[in-house]
């Protein structure tokens, strides 16, 4: 998935928007005022996804080298998702929608 795909994807979940409240380069998707997702535009290798930590610890058990505790956010409740890795793009579609 590139920057464009995930985009797009975010954009078309309901009430979905987008904004860059932090810097020039984080990209946020937000749902109601609410953080779902957020990005590197600069450096697309990584997405963070809110996630329930139940989920989250599963995910990261079963993918240990492509989901991982997101950087710079609540570990419990944020996985970083690899975009560059092997994961098809409808997982990460599916962690999208979760989140």
């Amino acid at each position: 998935m590139d920057i464009l795909e995930l985009r797009r994807y975010c954009l078309s979940l309901p009430l979905a928007e987008e904004c860059t409240p932090f810097d020039e380069t984080t990209l946020v998707f937000k749902i109601g005022g609410k953080m779902f997702c957020y990005t590197d535009m600069v450096e697309f290798r990584w997405i963070a996804v809110k996630c329930d930590p139940d989920r989250a610890v599963l995910l990261r058990e079963r993918y240990p080298e492509l989901v991982t505790p997101a950087f710079h956010s609540n570990k419990r409740h944020w996985n970083g998702i690899r975009t560059d890795g092997d994961l098809p793009d409808a997982f990460i579609r599916e962690q999208l929608r979760h989140s």
